[in-house]
């Protein structure tokens, strides 16, 4: 891929997980990162493990939830690499899996701030950015989870967030059609991640039983970003389901 033809991304929560894994997979293809994370030792850890040279990187360490950090972010990108091709929304964040009357307001807000407000913000920074820039356009794909559409027990602010996750991605892909901003939504089930190391012992079902649940590899979510990013400006992967086959999801309770 020749320099003028380079694309860049936007990954947050790239320090873990699956930002990593999507982080990973991009720059394996010619993308230049900015790799978004609230520590700066475990973005730096991706970008080693890229084995890419560093003008490919940025490393930008702060909060998504945080209006000004957000806005550095993406004055950053522009001043790092002159665009934005790719937003992909990612952190987030849980809370306790205890019954709903047990949890706290400031447990409720911190899952929302990040997961929904945070996107929102950064959706904000990309689409101006995207209209401004020569050629104009971009896409923005957001993590929208399992739960954007089926709840786990005991996952109430988790899910509210991602359900409103679906409706940011189809407002913000109407709103953009007029720019050339693609807006497209993978749910990820059971990737392999830190996030998801107790469902190897067990976690809470329907029927209230324990039972542990398979995964799948998180290189693999990279993959699928990377095709739903490969589509012309013109066609769009709204939703996309990616899970592992033998988890319960389908007929879940």
């Amino acid at each position: 891929m020749t320099e003028e033809l380079q694309k860049t991304a936007l990954v947050t929560g790239a320090g873990t997980g699956i930002g990593r894994a999507v982080a990973l997979a991009l720059l394996e293809q010619g993308y230049a990162v900015s790799l978004i994370g609230r520590r700066k030792k475990p973005l730096e850890q991706t970008a080693q493990l890229s084995g890419s040279n560093h003008n490919n990187t940025l490393i930008c360490s702060g909060d998504v939830s945080n209006p000004g950090d957000v806005s550095r972010f993406f004055a950053d990108t522009k001043n790092a690499f002159g665009r934005l091709d790719l937003l992909f929304n990612n952190a987030g964040t849980g809370a306790r899996p205890v019954p709903m009357e047990e949890l706290s307001v400031d447990e409720w807000k911190q899952v929302i701030d990040v997961n929904l407000t945070g996107a929102f913000l950064c959706t904000q920074e990309a689409i101006r950015l995207m209209k401004s820039q020569n050629p104009k356009g971009g896409r923005i794909i957001n993590n929208g989870s399992i739960s954007a559409h089926t709840p786990r027990p005991f996952s109430t602010p988790y899910t509210a967030s991602k359900h409103a996750i679906t409706g940011l991605t189809k407002s913000t892909s109407l709103d953009g059609r007029a720019h050339d901003i693609m807006c497209g939504q993978i749910d990820i089930g059971n990737a392999a991640t830190p996030m998801t190391e107790r469902m190897k012992t067990g976690v809470p079902q329907p029927n209230g039983t324990i039972m542990p649940e398979p995964t799948m590899n998180a290189d693999n979510v990279g993959r699928a970003v990377v095709y739903m990013d490969s589509l012309p400006l013109k066609e769009n992967v709204l939703f996309m389901t990616v899970m592992a086959n033998e988890m319960p999801f389908v007929g879940r309770g």
